[in-house]
C-alpha cells in the first residue's frame, strides 16, 4: 500500500466514525436522560437542594463556614469546577443516597436513602451540576475507561504503572510510569520513563537479563471539542519521543520522534462506548527508523456491581501500524482486556489483558499487558477504600 493511501486511509477513518457519531440523536448512551436538566428538573432539584443541602452546602454551593457547622471536615465547593465537573452523574448519586463512606469519603454526608425518590434523586444531582457555569469543562461521563494502548481523548491527572510480558523467545518485559496533569479545562501535560528487563545471550553465549531505560516522551494534549448529549469527545497530542533507551538492546530507536495524534471518544446506549486513535511517528533521523503510521480501536461495554458498586469494563482492542515506505506491510494486532474498579471512590483501577498478533507473526511475540491507574486528584493511594 502506497503510503499517500495509507495515511488518507487512517484520517478517513478517524473522519467517517467522529461523523458517524455526530449524527446519533442525542442521547444516544448510558446516561439517562435525567442527566441532562430541564426547566422542571432544575426547580425541583434547586427545591431539594435548600432544603436538605443548603444548611451545609451553602445557597451558592461553596460549603458553610466550618464554625457555623461545627465540624473541621473541609466541604466541597460545588462551584470549582476542576473538582465538580469530572466526577459522573452515578458517583454524585452513589453519595447523596448512600453517604460520604460509599465513595470513601467522610461519615459526616449523610445518607438520604429511601427519603428521596428516583426522580428526587437525579433532580438533585442535576441542580448540583448548575453550580459550575463554565461550559469548557468536559462532563465525567466522558471519561471513558482507559485502553492498553489506545489513548483517551480526557484531559486527566493521573499515575499508572503499565507493564507487557512476552510470552515466547528468550523473555523481556517492558514497563512505563505514566504522569498525566490536567491544566485548565483543556489541556494535559503528559510525561512517560519506559523501564525494563531482557533476557539475551552475553559474550559468552549464557542467557543473562539485563536492564535498561526505554525512550521516554514528553506530549501535550489539547481537548478540542466535546458533547455530552450526544456522548463525543475530540482531543489532539503532539509528543517529542528522546532516545534516552539502549537502542542495541531494543530499548530504543536512537533518534528523537515527532509523534502527533488525534483521539476520540464515542458513548452509546447501554453503557457501550468506542475510542480510536490515529496518528504518525516521525524520526529526526531517518537513518535510524523509519516513519510509521497507525490506527487503535477500542470497543467496550461498562456495567457495576449493584447500580453503585465496582465498575467492570471488558473491552477489546484492535492495533495497526506500518512503516511508511513502499512495500511495507501493516501489522495487525488484537487485544482482549477488561478494567475493573479496586477502590469504592474508583480512583484506583486496574487492566489485564493479552496482545496477540493478527499477521506477520515472526518475530511478534503475544504479551500479557496489565496496568495499574491512581487518579491521583480524587485522593491518595490510601484514601477512598
Amino acid at each position: 500500500m502506497p503510503k499517500p493511501v495509507f495515511i488518507t486511509l487512517v484520517g478517513l477513518g478517524l473522519i467517517i466514525i467522529a461523523a458517524a457519531a455526530a449524527l446519533f440523536p442525542s442521547p444516544v448512551f448510558g446516561v439517562p436522560a435525567r442527566g441532562r436538566t430541564d426547566g422542571g428538573a432544575t426547580e425541583a432539584g434547586q427545591k431539594i437542594y435548600m432544603g436538605a443541602c443548603a444548611a451545609c452546602h451553602g445557597p451558592d454551593g461553596k460549603g458553610v463556614s466550618q464554625s457555623l457547622v461545627g465540624f473541621t471536615q473541609p466541604i466541597r465547593d460545588f462551584t470549582d469546577c476542576r473538582s465538580t465537573v469530572r466526577e459522573p452523574e452515578s458517583d454524585w448519586a452513589a453519595v447523596v443516597k448512600f453517604g460520604g463512606p460509599a465513595r470513601g469519603f467522610s461519615e459526616l454526608m449523610p445518607a438520604f436513602g429511601g427519603a428521596l425518590s428516583p426522580e428526587d434523586l437525579a433532580a438533585v444531582v442535576s441542580y448540583l451540576r448548575t453550580f459550575c457555569p463554565d461550559r469548557a469543562w468536559p462532563r465525567g461521563e466522558l471519561n471513558l475507561p482507559r485502553a492498553q494502548f489506545t489513548e483517551k481523548a480526557f484531559p486527566e491527572d493521573e499515575a499508572v504503572l503499565t507493564s507487557a510480558v512476552d510470552t515466547t523467545g528468550h523473555g523481556m518485559i517492558t514497563n512505563a510510569i505514566v504522569y498525566e496533569q490536567r491544566f485548565g479545562a483543556r489541556n494535559q501535560v503528559e510525561l512517560a520513563v519506559p523501564f525494563g528487563w531482557r533476557r539475551a545471550p552475553d559474550a559468552t553465549g549464557t542467557l543473562a537479563w539485563s536492564s535498561n531505560l526505554g525512550d521516554a516522551s514528553l506530549g501535550l494534549k489539547r481537548l478540542l471539542y466535546h458533547n455530552y448529549e450526544r456522548g463525543s469527545i475530540f482531543s489532539a497530542t503532539a509528543e517529542i519521543i528522546v532516545p534516552t533507551g539502549d537502542e542495541a538492546q531494543g530499548f530504543g530507536k536512537g533518534t528523537f520522534v515527532f509523534e502527533p495524534f488525534v483521539s476520540f471518544g464515542q458513548l452509546f446506549a447501554a453503557d457501550l462506548f468506542l475510542q480510536a486513535q490515529a496518528g504518525l511517528e516521525i524520526p529526526f533521523r531517518s537513518s535510524k527508523a523509519e516513519n510509521e503510521g497507525y490506527f487503535r480501536l477500542a470497543l467496550g461495554k461498562s456495567f457495576d456491581t449493584g447500580r453503585f458498586g465496582r465498575t467492570w469494563s471488558p473491552m477489546v482492542e484492535l492495533l495497526g501500524v506500518r512503516e511508511l515506505t513502499a512495500g511495507a506491510k501493516l501489522d495487525l494486532d488484537i487485544v482482549p482486556e477488561f478494567q475493573v474498579t479496586l477502590s469504592k471512590r474508583k480512583h484506583i483501577r486496574a487492566n489485564v489483558g493479552i496482545r496477540l498478533p493478527v499477521n506477520n507473526t515472526a518475530g511478534r511475540s503475544a504479551q500479557v499487558v496489565f496496568y495499574l491507574i491512581w487518579d491521583w486528584f480524587d485522593g491518595t493511594l490510601f484514601e477512598g477504600w
